[in-house]
């Protein structure tokens, strides 16, 4: 017995969303790697938001680092 038996999974509809949330997701956890925020860097792989997450820390909640120190 089916749930739904008229419902078929859009491949081409779920293909591009999926390489959209790896090129985020990869994009905010190289960056919170780099920083060393262990924190981010669990949240951002366990959490799947379709990159929603990823490009929030990545413009919002991840500070840049000042011209006069760079790599601290």
């Amino acid at each position: 017995m089916q749930i739904f038996p008229n419902f078929s999974l859009p491949w081409y509809g779920l293909v591009p969303l999926l390489a959209w949330s790896i090129v985020w997701k990869g994009l905010a956890l190289w960056k919170a790697a780099d920083r060393r925020e262990k924190i981010w860097f669990w949240v951002l792989l366990v959490v799947n938001t379709v990159g929603i997450l990823e490009i929030l820390y990545l413009y919002v909640f991840s500070k840049k680092t000042p011209t006069g120190n760079p790599g601290v």
